[in-house]
């Protein structure tokens, strides 16, 4: 696995938040195309975001990942968005079976719920399938009423052994505070943050580069 724990800030919304966390070192960052929740952003303002950041980010020699959030949708409508909007990974959030997969043009982030009675047995297994198939997976708790970036943390102990393993990411309920603990219990590939570096709802560059200098420093 890598030696240094890899950070995506999810829910970005602008480029100029984008621009911050790629400055700071971010590896991944988040755009929320999911209908209906509080991040999303619609296709037309997604793709504009994301050449915007694109364009300063190249100025300035970066090359941070650009993730695409997903649930559910058409699949030939999220490849027509994923190549418009100049995707590298798809990120699922719903119910997307192994055809569906299958049929995306992009690379693939799978988020694995993590619900109170999960097993580390069986989160290895669910885990496993997904990097044997060539996907990152997603370590996020199960919330029935919310996809993902509700803002609360699963149980660590169940993700021991299995959040270390290559392309394997933590999410659910990090921040500035806690992400140092996170990193030293588990010692995960990548790390994932969203509500964790927003104040009031919206990004917070502040919360951002703290963010990534205490995951760096764990």
């Amino acid at each position: 696995m890598s030696a240094q724990t890899k950070v995506k800030i999810c829910g970005m919304r602008s480029a100029d938040a984008a621009l911050v966390a790629a400055s700071a070192g971010a590896d991944f960052l988040g755009f929320n195309f999911v209908d209906g929740v509080r991040r999303q952003l619609k296709p037309a303002e997604g793709i504009s975001v994301i050449a915007d950041y694109r364009a300063r980010a190249k100025k300035l020699g970066l090359d941070t990942k650009v993730v695409g959030l997903f649930r559910d949708q058409d699949v030939s409508w999220v490849n027509e968005l994923s190549d418009a909007a100049t995707l590298d990974y798809v990120q699922l959030h719903g119910d997307e079976d192994e055809a569906y997969m299958d049929r995306l043009r992009c690379k693939v982030i799978r988020q694995v719920r993590v619900r109170p009675e999960t097993t580390p047995a069986a989160l290895a297994v669910e885990v496993q399938s997904h990097l044997d198939a060539g996907r990152i997976a997603l370590l996020d708790r199960y919330d029935a009423r919310v996809p993902g970036g509700s803002g609360v943390k699963f149980d660590w102990s169940v993700a021991e052994g299995i959040a270390s393993r290559e392309k394997v990411m933590l999410a659910g309920g990090l921040n500035p505070e806690n992400v140092r603990d996170a990193i030293r219990m588990l010692n995960p590939w990548a790390v994932d943050v969203a509500s964790g570096v927003e104040t009031d709802g919206v990004k917070d560059h502040d919360k951002i580069r703290l963010f990534i200098k205490a995951a760096r420093e764990a």
